[in-house]
């Protein structure tokens, strides 16, 4: 963390205030999703102060059952409904939304419209280890994967369902299936034409046990893929899951006739999509380079190529940015490189709420860790307050739980809250046997209070928040020592049977995926990223009690009673949710001016152009 100009920057900054919950939303709006479904299916919070008609924050959407050409009826449709024409996703009854603008190869700079040709530059914390949509978690990988790949469906940079491969689908009113009408003469990279067929092999794929995907868990109510036609696809579901829609139908689409041939070791040096661009080059820890689909469905991308660079510094990727050598962040700068940035007239900044909680995953099959007792003196050791203070300049807001205060819905107050009390912390583990040894560190029957942290190579950003709660815990007796590896590593080792790693530092979602609570994939016993290893039957209960009803107070009720046992029993530490800040060079057009999901921007990068004058 670059620490020579603070005293300045203080200075110039002193206005900026710890973000309240209160202001968090209130700045950078919910995180809310208008969401096609069965009755009153709800897949986030209600309400959204920048829709045309806006919801209360307390009250759930009313959920239309059929979307066409992009947009939501505003009354549920009766089962016989013939699709007519439409052009936009809708945010609530009434409100429509623009689609994005398409490339145009004949406009001129003269005419104030996009041009073709150019590169855009953009800057990653870390390597980019494979190009397989399994592996897309990071935000660094899904950058690239997001931009070879198309979904059925998206969530658009305003958390609105919008139609990209399919034309229109509609719900069953039971639940248990959706149609999904297919755009035609769709090509793969490879000239291959894309049908139904793909989206039978993509959603089976996942769903079959036997292939032990990451994305297992979003597609293990799926029964079968049905395809009349090629441009028709049935998906069937073993029973209703309300989550489906916004996780597993946003996903991106596998070419059968490749993936089934080189599998998914192959397929991640490898890629074929239908997308706006196709790999030209991947150097993992270096950079990865796409280049324009010239064929591709939704018109030729503006740009000739989107290059990803790995910069692991987060004061290079500063400089970069501040000499023109890059164009944008993927990550995060240093909060007090956000501050001086946002300030340059030279760059346009988006600002947003996050749903992915910064924390510190806690091995709880790690003898020390796997106390409660010493994992709740751990919240009360740690000045949360001066991380947010100190390190975020106040851009960030204390996490209570699991999931987001932007998740206005679904978030729930009524839960244990941890202030930093020291003397608290000690009291516990002394409740607990854990006795103060001659170096100051507590143990137990012979097992000393100690682990590692593992944190992501080069990171700046969040290595000084490492070093601050090493000193927090060591003050009550608790010995943190700090490792760096590849994110790989972790994320690879952290998953693995028993103690591969004993925790680590970064920010993931554990519920709030697009405006979606569903946090089976983290939090269930057996979640593919359960990166705590943290197992109660009663949350798993919940959890699949919260997708298996379609009545947003049935599924409030359950996901307010998992904050309260996360809160409760801390799997890992929550420390805070930042607020996102994505800074574009102004030489990058098209590029919207908000965007409250922080995944839209890159969800339009072929809309992108650049422009030299």
């Amino acid at each position: 963390m670059a620490v020579d100009n603070h005293s300045l920057l203080a200075g110039m900054f002193q206005h900026v205030q710890p973000t309240t919950r209160r202001s968090f939303i209130k700045r950078l709006g919910l995180i809310t999703v208008a969401v096609p479904g069965v009755g009153s299916l709800l897949a986030a919070c209600g309400g959204d102060d920048a829709t045309p008609t806006p919801r209360p924050t307390n009250t759930p959407a009313s959920i239309p059952t059929t979307v066409v050409g992009g947009q939501a009826s505003p009354t549920p449709a009766p089962a016989d409904a013939t699709p007519t024409s439409g052009a936009a996703a809708t945010s609530a009854p009434g409100a429509t939304a623009t689609p994005a603008p398409q490339a145009d190869p004949t406009a001129t700079p003269a005419t104030g419209g996009p041009v073709q040709g150019g590169t855009l530059v953009v800057q990653g914390h870390h390597e980019i280890a494979s190009l397989h949509p399994d592996d897309a978690g990071p935000t660094v990988h899904w950058v690239i994967v997001a931009n070879i790949h198309d979904s059925l469906i998206e969530v658009d940079k305003d958390f609105m369902i919008a139609p990209i491969l399919a034309t229109s689908f509609e719900a069953a009113a039971d639940g248990l299936s959706f149609t999904f009408s297919l755009n035609e003469g769709v090509m793969f990279h490879d000239g291959e034409e894309f049908t139904s067929e793909d989206v039978k092999y993509t959603f089976e794929y996942y769903a079959n046990p036997d292939n032990t995907t990451v994305l297992g868990p979003t597609f293990s109510e799926i029964d079968r893929v049905e395809t009349p036609d090629d441009y028709t696809a049935v998906i069937h579901l073993k029973t209703v899951d309300a989550a489906i829609l916004v996780l597993g139908m946003t996903e991106f689409i596998l070419p059968e006739h490749h993936h089934s041939v080189v599998g998914k070791d192959g397929y991640a040096s490898d890629p074929i999509g239908t997308g706006p661009f196709k790999l030209l080059e991947w150097r993992p820890a270096e950079q990865t380079t796409l280049e324009a689909y010239d064929d591709y469905f939704r018109g030729r991308p503006n740009l000739d190529f989107f290059r990803e660079e790995i910069v692991p510094e987060a004061s290079v990727r500063t400089i970069a940015l501040e000499r023109g050598d890059s164009d944008h962040a993927v990550w995060p700068l240093v909060a007090e490189d956000h501050l001086r940035l946002m300030a340059d007239d030279r760059f346009l900044v988006l600002r947003a709420p996050s749903a992915a909680i910064n924390h510190f995953p806690l091995n709880n099959d790690h003898p020390p860790l796997s106390e409660i007792a010493v994992r709740q003196a751990m919240m009360w050791a740690v000045d949360r307050d001066r991380l947010i203070n100190d390190l975020e300049q106040g851009l960030a807001v204390l996490a209570t739980s699991n999931l987001s205060p932007a998740l206005v819905y679904y978030y729930e107050t009524d839960v244990v809250q941890y202030s930093h009390d020291p003397d608290r912390a000690r009291q516990i583990l002394d409740d607990a046997g854990w006795a103060v040894g001659s170096d100051g560190i507590r143990a137990k029957d012979g097992v000393r209070l100690e682990f590692v942290c593992t944190v992501i190579t080069g990171d700046q950003r969040r290595k000084p928040e490492a070093e601050i709660v090493q000193q927090d815990l060591l003050a009550v007796g608790i010995d943190m020592s700090i490792e760096e590896a590849p994110v790989a590593t972790i994320i690879e080792q952290l998953t693995q049977p028993g103690v591969q790693m004993q925790s680590s530092l970064f920010n993931w979602t554990y519920g709030g995926d697009s405006g979606e609570p569903d946090a089976r994939g983290t939090l269930r016993s057996d979640g593919a990223r359960n990166y705590s290893h943290y197992r109660n039957p009663r949350v798993d209960e919940l959890l699949d009690a919260g997708v298996a009803t379609t009545e947003p107070e049935e599924r409030r009720a359950a996901y307010a009673e998992i904050q309260q046992i996360v809160a409760e029993e801390v799997p890992f530490l929550f420390i805070m949710f930042w607020e996102w800040i994505q800074i574009f060079n102004t030489r990058v057009k098209g590029v919207p001016e908000s965007s409250p999901n922080t995944n839209g921007p890159y969800r339009l990068v072929h809309t992108y152009w650049i422009d030299e004058s």
